[in-house]
């Protein structure tokens, strides 16, 4: 949450009206076109579900987006796309994975409300499933440059079967149902048997707690907790839903559920401590709250208060409350948050808001979280020491991935950061909302940013996907090390340095080392205020403008000292700090289908001869060329499109000059996802380059996606090498 204050929300209008949509799981169907598959990325959290994007998935639907516009359906969703179906549409998607039960993103229009029906093979399941605007259509209208948001909500179900892989499930409007739905993804998950009560446990129903009664189970709860700890017992919650009216308190005791699908507790506030020694245990159980506004004075998270030490928070399905936990009211220490899924909600994640030390965030997935997914707020005393790590983000919507607001000596790594949107970028680090200043060594290190960063409305500018600033008080007597750092498709810039509040305060002792920047909407890095850092090995390809932006503000001050080594696709400065790029520059969109997605990327070959090399064949002019080594065939060309990306099309071009007689090339194309493993896409055949028709030779084949494409050539008639002026792969 960005933690300035705020006033209450007006509450959301909620006419609903009875209406619904049809889950199907049937064998073959007759697919229908779908949008363009979005980039993925590898690192973040070990999950137990496969997701499975809408737009990548049969649909007779229409496609929404990609879009990167505050404010629009699009923007919000997974890879800036989804699927929007109304009556009769539908989107069917194939499991790639054994599955029991389905969790659907989703948006439907502003107070409307339904039911999922639910079909296996034709016989309908139980009551089927609800889907509601309740959750979405969110105002906040004290923080600046917000606009409305929050527009999907999750739905999930368990099907009552085993699905193997392959396997196709079909989410439908039929006659009857909701008008108008809006997809974005489906995760399918093979959920275990419910867990049983431990040996020694206490069972809340055996203190008047009744599961799936609407009935206040808090006292019942408070009384367990009670006993539990006076007896050194764990506490345990069975399978059904269980209402949390009043906040409990707790503290040196275990709370354990049957499952995160099984074990529910309902309320906007479960748990709330003024005070806690420690030694807190919540496993294996849901949380689903009922917050339809976001109210920064009302504590309606799942966890609110302090954890003391040496507590565990694990497998925990956490759902539309204002933030999954809120630590505060004291110190924490030594705190292990990890395995949790924290959906829908109105503000952050999780936000260690001051005086936690020695903890761990990890292997948390989070999405569409209405402010940070991930923040270290040093509020009035520093967090310290802490460990984020292997925790995925998507599709925060009005802040940051993970955020780091002051406090020393803390590690980020190995985390993914998805689809990030206004009023924040992917990650930042920086001196903000009156922190305890940064200190001591922070580190990220092998963390990945997709298609993080954003316009900021307030600004007028982009956000990059790794951001520093010197909002509050300069970045200095800290030591900030970068590693091993990707940025893919960043819509506006991969890395900034900036002064929030515009007096040019610097930033100083950064070192960044071992970064890949795969596509940005404008630039490597953007300055805007003073200071020096060091930026090394890294690689940048797809760059929207130049690699620099360097105007500090205000003008008088001096602009920012960039240092270091072995930076490659990094060139150019943007000159004119009067102005900011046109918008066509902004963010990347999806190849159009036969666009070149070669031009400009790296690539590499097993030989060439001096003076030729592989870059010319890649750099948009017929008259420069590749020559491979001579006399030493077989000779590889390979380039690497960056990401995995759907083509269906090879072109080879010779210089267009009759000088270059007419010859014949033998070469087999294969293509690679990981640059190790390759597969032919077309066998060895001989292709044909004639001046008279401008020296080029095409072949199309069945639509596949790879990164990496090579061409390995045999023979050459003309000449004992192997040869090639532009090497074109175009998009599907």
């Amino acid at each position: 949450m960005s933690p300035t204050p705020r006033r209450r929300a007006a509450l959301l209008a909620a006419a609903l009206a009875a209406s619904g949509l049809t889950v199907l799981v049937t064998g073959a169907t007759t697919p229908a076109a779908a949008a363009t598959c979005p980039a993925t990325a590898s690192g973040g959290a070990s999950v137990p579900f496969r997701t499975v994007e809408a737009e990548c998935s049969a649909t007779n639907g229409s496609a929404v987006g990609p879009d990167y516009t505050q404010a629009s359906l699009a923007s919000e969703a997974s890879g800036r796309q989804a699927v929007r179906i109304g009556t009769g549409q539908y989107v069917e998607f194939t499991l790639p994975a054994a599955a029991n039960a389905i969790n659907v993103h989703y948006n439907v229009p502003d107070g409307s409300s339904g039911r999922l029906s639910v079909y296996v093979n034709g016989a309908r399941l139980g009551n089927g499933l609800s889907v509601t605007s309740r959750y979405s259509y969110v105002d906040t209208g004290w923080i600046p440059g917000a606009k409305t948001h929050h527009f999907f909500d999750d739905a999930r179900l368990l099907l009552g079967q085993n699905l193997a892989p392959g396997a196709k499930v079909r989410v439908q409007a039929d006659s009857g149902d909701v008008g108008q739905a809006t997809l974005d993804l489906a995760d399918f998950e093979q959920v275990g048997g419910a867990g049983t009560k431990p040996a020694n446990a206490l069972s809340v129903t055996d203190y008047g707690a009744t599961a799936d009664d609407g009935s206040d189970d808090s006292q019942a709860f408070r009384t367990a907790l009670s006993a539990a700890r006076s007896q050194g017992r764990e506490v345990w919650v069975p399978s059904g839903r269980f209402e949390i009216g009043s906040a409990l308190q707790i503290d040196q005791t275990t709370v354990r559920g049957a499952g995160p699908w099984y074990t529910v507790l309902h309320g906007n506030n479960i748990f709330n401590n003024g005070s806690a020694s420690g030694n807190i245990r919540l496993y294996d159980f849901a949380v689903f709250g009922d917050v339809t506004e976001r109210n920064d004075g009302s504590p309606d998270n799942a966890f609110h208060g302090v954890l003391g030490t040496g507590s565990v928070v694990s497998g925990l399905w956490i759902q539309d409350t204002k933030c999954g936990l809120w630590l505060m009211n004291g110190a924490s220490s030594n705190v292990t948050i990890e395995n949790n899924r924290i959906l829908d909600t109105q503000a952050d994640g999780v936000n260690f808001d001051g005086a936690v030390t020695n903890s761990a965030l990890r292997n948390n997935y989070l999405r569409n979280n209405g402010d940070d997914g991930l923040a270290l707020w040093s509020n009035g005393q520093a967090d310290s020491g802490n460990t984020i790590a292997n925790n995925t983000v998507v599709q925060p919507n009005l802040a940051n991935g993970i955020a780091l607001y002051g406090g020393s000596d803390n590690t980020v790594s190995g985390n993914l950061v998805q689809d990030t949107n206004a009023l924040g970028g992917g990650y930042v680090v920086g001196n903000r909302f009156n922190s305890v200043p940064l200190g001591g060594t922070i580190t990220l290190s092998g963390n990945t940013a997709l298609r993080a960063g954003a316009l900021d409305p307030n600004w007028q500018f982009g956000v990059g996907a790794l951001w520093f600033d010197a909002r509050d008080q300069a970045i200095t007597g800290v030591t900030i090390r970068v590693t091993g750092f990707t940025a893919i498709q960043s819509p506006y810039e991969a890395i900034q340095f900036i002064d929030g509040n515009g007096a040019g305060k610097p930033i100083q002792g950064v070192t960044i080392d071992g970064v890949s920047v795969q596509g940005a909407g404008t630039f490597v890095a953007q300055a805007q205020t003073q200071g020096s850092v060091s930026i090394s090995n890294l690689t940048a390809s797809g760059v929207g403008v130049t690699g620099t932006y360097n105007c500090p503000y205000p003008a008088s001050i001096p602009r920012m000292t960039f240092s270091g080594s072995g930076n490659s696709g990094w060139t150019g400065t943007w000159n004119d700090c009067s102005t900011w790029p046109p918008p066509n520059s902004g963010p990347p969109q999806p190849p159009q289908p036969g666009t070149n997605l070669a031009r400009g990327k790296a690539i590499s070959a097993s030989g060439s001869q001096g003076g030729f090399p592989p870059s010319n064949a890649v750099d948009g002019d017929a008259n420069s060329y590749w020559e491979s080594t001579n006399n030493a065939f077989p000779q590889t060309l390979t380039v690497d499109l960056g990401t995995a990306s759907s083509i269906n099309k090879v072109t080879l071009r010779l210089p267009p000059s009759p000088a270059w007689g007419t010859r014949t090339q033998t070469v087999t194309i294969s293509g690679s996802t990981d640059g190790g493993s390759y597969t032919t896409l077309v066998g060895s055949r001989g292709y044909a380059f004639d001046p008279a028709s401008g020296n080029t030779a095409s072949v199309s084949f069945a639509a596949t996606s790879q990164r990496f494409v090579r061409l390995t050539f045999s023979g050459n008639t003309g000449w004992p090498a192997g040869q090639a002026s532009e090497f074109e792969v175009a998009a599907a």
